[in-house]
């Protein structure tokens, strides 16, 4: 008969391991991602994530027998949201993880963004300087994001209204446009818009998430 002791250990493992293939797959790491910023219809987070929504519903699936996020249903629309704060945190971990043993994580990183020509900046700097209120700090995500936690003082300008709200932005201060994190493509297009007209801007990579990891305070609402 197996020892006591292995079929506990068996068990506890085998639970363990149901985290493990519900992550395994790069969509559903990215729906994970979607959800951290805001709650989403399957309809939208399908679109966003560029896949279709049978796809989209077989991933959320297992997402959620795997207790990694709930779903809420209001009339015909199933809205997901994630289970709770740990699996945001779960996600940023594995990020951590992955840039520091995966070599190809920066590589891939660094070819984007030196093709989108954004010169590195000091990352630790910009963060104080953001904190101190010395900069205008724009959140280009959609407004819902924004709404669900956002960076205090950010102002809201998602990237489909940038160009339309340009003479809202101050041209004497340095602006830092941010979004989802390290790896979102929003910022990046949101920067290089404002240079191409004159504005001085440059990119957070830190995402909300980033900012709740080191310990310091989101704001959530929309502002009048």
């Amino acid at each position: 008969m197996t020892n006591p002791n292995r079929r506990f250990k068996n068990a506890i493992y085998e639970q363990f391991a149901r985290i493990g293939k519900a992550a395994s797959s790069p969509k559903r790491l990215e729906l994970l991602d979607l959800l951290c910023q805001a709650p989403r219809t399957v309809e939208v987070l399908a679109n966003v994530a560029g896949i279709s929504m049978a796809n989209a519903s077989r991933h959320l699936a297992v997402l959620r027998a795997a207790r990694l996020v709930e779903a809420d249903k209001a009339g015909l629309y199933v809205t997901y949201r994630v289970a709770d704060e740990g699996v945001c945190d779960l996600l940023l971990a594995m990020r951590h993880v992955a840039e520091r043993r995966l070599a190809e994580v920066e590589r891939i990183a660094r070819d984007f963004l030196e093709g989108e020509r954004l010169e590195p900046v000091d990352r630790e700097a910009l963060v104080q300087r953001v904190r101190a209120g010395a900069v205008t700090v724009l959140d280009v995500r959609p407004v819902e994001e924004y709404a669900a936690g956002h960076i205090p003082g950010a102002v809201s300008v998602p990237l489909g209204e940038l160009e339309a709200r340009l003479s809202e932005l101050p041209r004497e201060r340095e602006i830092v446009a941010y979004c989802r994190g390290p790896y979102c493509v929003l910022a990046v297009e949101a920067v290089e818009r404002l240079r191409a007209r004159g504005f001085r801007a440059v990119r957070l990579a830190d995402g909300v998430w980033d900012w709740r990891a080191r310990g310091w305070p989101v704001q959530t609402g929309v502002a009048a």
